[in-house]
């Protein structure tokens, strides 16, 4: 006589896809175990490297705003006597003083080297060394918007001692697009509108003008702009 079937609750069936699914994987990784264990490893390592590269930065970062204290009342000193902006530059190496080129060559990742380089790039433009000045601007990559349009400022005037008029106005124009500041916007954009004027591109010129008439009313600019206006469409 034959034996009904057993039947298999559903407990048993769960155990059962489990126990296949085990012995799956076990398989798979006794496979496979050798490039497993190269790939934790290879995360292990990334992870350690992440945190070491972490330390390492914020130890950077502060030997950078360590030096920079120490030359920043050098550079300081420059607005009465350029000559202090290349010792700022060089730095006093007897008086285990690091100058601003050593510290964006050191620490030119960091966000003490990037003011450095800021600093380093005014202290060019203030010697009159504008290529230098530009190639320490166009590198600067800042997280303040006032120091970014201060860049892109540095480096429009750098193209207008050139004679670069075109480069110089749209620079400048950059530089009014980045903060909306009642007081540095419109000056940045009349720079903008005369360097357009110099480079013969007089439609642009007044229509910057304009611009300034509208959005910035209250500025001296303003005030100024139907005599340029009046001049650039004569």
């Amino acid at each position: 006589m034959l034996k009904p079937k057993k039947s298999i609750s559903k407990k048993e069936i769960k155990q059962d896809a489990l126990i296949t699914s085990y012995a799956k994987v076990t398989s798979f990784y006794e496979a496979n175990k050798k490039y497993i264990n190269y790939a934790v490893t290879a995360i292990v390592v990334l992870i350690i490297a992440t945190v070491i590269y972490s330390n390492n930065r914020k130890a950077n970062d502060e030997k950078a705003a360590t030096e920079l204290g120490k030359v920043f009342s050098i550079y300081d000193a420059g607005s009465s006597d350029a000559r202090q902006y290349k010792v700022a530059i060089d730095g006093q190496p007897e008086r285990g003083i690091m100058g601003l080129k050593a510290i964006v060559d050191n620490y030119g990742s960091t966000v003490s080297g990037e003011f450095a380089r800021f600093y380093l790039a005014n202290a060019y433009l203030n010697l009159g060394n504008y290529d230098e000045a530009l190639k320490q601007f166009k590198s600067f990559n800042g997280n303040n918007d006032i120091m970014n349009a201060s860049a892109k400022a540095g480096m429009a005037f750098c193209f207008e001692s050139k004679g670069e008029f075109k480069d110089a106005a749209a620079n400048y124009e950059k530089a009014a697009g980045t903060i909306s500041d009642q007081v540095e916007a419109p000056d940045y954009l009349n720079s903008a509108a005369l360097c357009y004027g110099r480079a013969g591109d007089k439609e642009r010129a007044v229509t910057i003008l304009k611009r300034i008439k509208k959005d910035f009313p209250k500025s001296s600019f303003a005030r100024d702009a139907d005599r340029y206006i009046a001049q650039f469409s004569a």
